[in-house]
Formats: structure tokens, sequence, C-alpha cells
């Protein structure tokens, strides 16, 4: 039997405070763990487009749900990335294709309770990391190279076209 295959527009932000640090989730993963402090990446918030929503839109929904940061798609630079990945959930094949903005000088108190049920039951820890915290971890991230491109995105504001990134 041929997997489904899900193609996902998602739309992510790279939240920075004033001191440049980026605000990550913890992603354990959807299999149970006996660690319940186990964080298999970090990765930025975001997610998926509804129907009749554009890129901007998605993400400051998704910024307004996963922290409770209520922005205006104006609000957000770039967009300063692309991204594809691939990857099994369930017996789905996940297609997502993400475009990353960024919002600067933020300061903020995380406010995970709007929340979906499902991010709810993963449970997925959120932490400030520094662009030095983020090189000398031996922790993965999505995306796979945030170390090396994210000082080009510190610079800002964004001026070019997207960056490809793994």
């Amino acid at each position: 039997m041929t997997p489904r295959v899900w193609v996902r527009p998602s739309a992510r932000v790279l939240v920075l405070d004033p001191q440049q640090r980026v605000l990550l989730f913890g992603g354990r993963g959807l299999q149970p763990r006996t660690d319940p402090g186990h964080v298999e990446y970090w990765f930025t918030p975001g997610g998926g487009v509804e129907d009749g929503e554009d890129l901007r839109t998605a993400a400051v929904r998704e910024l307004a749900e996963e922290t409770g940061l209520v922005v205006g798609p104006a609000a957000l630079e770039g967009p300063v990335w692309l991204r594809r990945w691939q990857g099994q959930w369930g017996d789905t094949v996940l297609d997502a294709r993400e475009t990353f903005f960024v919002l600067r000088d933020v300061v903020h108190d995380v406010d995970v309770s709007g929340r979906t049920e499902l991010e709810r039951q993963l449970d997925e820890p959120h932490r400030w990391w520094s662009p030095a915290e983020i090189i000398d971890s031996a922790e993965r991230f999505a995306p796979r190279d945030l170390a090396t491109a994210l000082p080009e995105v510190l610079r800002g504001p964004w001026t070019g076209p997207p960056r490809v990134v793994d």
C-alpha cells in the first residue's frame, strides 16, 4: 500500500528578543518517552497554513496560539528562509513547505494556553536560546543549519530574497 502524502504549507517565526536570543520549542516526538524531559529537537513557533490564509496571516495566528504573542502581519520581516522537510507521521508522509519570518526585539512571557489539543499532549517545553548556546549545543535544531543561518538574520533587517535552509 502506498502511503498517503500530505503536502503542508507552513509559516514559522524566528522570534528574537532584544538580546538577539531566539525562542524555540522542544519537540518530544510522537512516541511516549520514559524520560519526560527528553527533547528530540528544537524548533521555531509556527505551523500549517489553513484554508484561505496567506503565509503572514498563518504565521501570526500560529504565534498567538503557541506563545500568546499577538502581532499584526505587518510586524513580520521577510520571508527570510524557505525549508522543505519530509517525514513520517503515522501512515502519512508529511511534506512540509516552511516559510520563515522574523519578529525582532520581542519582550514577552510565553503563554501556551492557546495551544491545540495535540500541542498540549506533546507538552513541548520552550526556552530562549542565544546564538552562542545554539552553536555550542549538541542538541538538534530545525532547521538543522540554524547555527550557521541565524547570524545573517541577526544582522537585519532582511532585505534580500529568502534563503533556502536545511
